[in-house]
């Protein structure tokens, strides 16, 4: 999936890695052989390598042009950044910024980057390196994001017996945008324009947030870590290693699903295997995907 049209939105998906990349069991403690055997025709090859026993989740932000507006949503890892605990990030190099050109779209140009929550795999490219100093990789944009999540990680962050967090990526890709006073922090519910919202939705973080998009009567959800995988549709129940606070992580998962399923939303998850995105029906007291814009 290169694009999808939402009304007048185009929303692009712009790469950053896609490859097996995480042990399934490890992610999943819910995680089963059998699990596989149910679900192996959609879920081979793109969601799961059997070989390594790795879940194949790709990392990517959405590009979402509407209104005259170029919105980014989720910033990946970033190049240059050292992640030593996560060997697959540890100082990328790679394409995304081409990639993002091949788009249509230049640095300068985006007017707002918004991330779901502030996971190392959320902000990288929010900054980039210039000079040996973190910059803003969008020096024109607004960044908007939770007050709940930058107030959560700056206090442990600011601990020396907790920071610094995130593999350091709260100090390298956020704090210096907000230094930089490109960042608007939103607390609860928040509408951005006429075409997007947000929604709290905690629990993989306490300040995750769920996006809206709508554009003449068709409806998008850009999910983040909500879901990290299509079998969460199935399991909305599961939790994966990183859901810091279990209860609501099931919580806001049930209802990002319902409300997909009650209004038509196309679920746009930031890790999804190929095609990337999907619709959710109601199956009895659970959900299917239907792969797919």
């Amino acid at each position: 999936m290169d694009a999808v049209k939402i009304g007048d939105a185009t929303v692009t998906r712009i790469e950053e890695t896609y490859e097996p990349n995480f042990d399934a069991a490890r992610f999943f403690a819910d995680w089963r052989p059998e699990i596989v055997e149910k679900h192996r025709d959609w879920m081979l090859p793109n969601h799961f390598d059997p070989k390594s026993g790795m879940i194949k989740l790709s990392v990517h932000s959405w590009l979402i042009t509407v209104g005259g507006k170029r919105i980014l949503i989720d910033g990946c890892v970033g190049n240059h950044k050292p992640r030593p605990l996560r060997k697959m990030w540890d100082m990328m190099n790679t394409p995304y910024l081409e990639r993002l050109a091949a788009a249509g779209v230049k640095p300068e140009q985006v007017d707002i980057v918004m991330c779901t929550h502030l996971h190392m795999d959320h902000v990288g490219w929010n900054t980039r390196l210039e000079n040996g100093r973190w910059v803003p990789t969008f020096p024109n944009a607004k960044y908007v994001f939770s007050r709940a999540d930058y107030d959560h990680y700056l206090k442990l962050d600011s601990d020396p017996a907790t920071g610094p967090v995130n593999q350091g990526s709260f100090r390298d890709s956020v704090l210096p945008v907000v230094e930089a006073r490109l960042s608007q922090m939103v607390e609860g519910a928040h509408t951005v324009d006429e075409h997007l919202s947000l929604d709290p939705r905690p629990g993989h973080t306490p300040g995750t947030v769920a996006i809206n998009l709508a554009s003449r009567g068709q409806k998008a959800l850009f999910c983040g870590d909500i879901l990290h995988h299509a079998i969460q549709v199935y399991h909305p129940e599961w939790n994966s290693f990183a859901c810091a606070d279990q209860v609501n992580a099931r919580k806001s998962r049930r209802q990002v699903l319902e409300d997909c399923a009650g209004s038509g939303a196309l679920l746009m998850p930031a890790h999804f295997g190929a095609p990337f995105v999907c619709r959710v029906d109601h199956k009895g007291e659970s959900f299917t995907p239907r792969f797919g814009a």
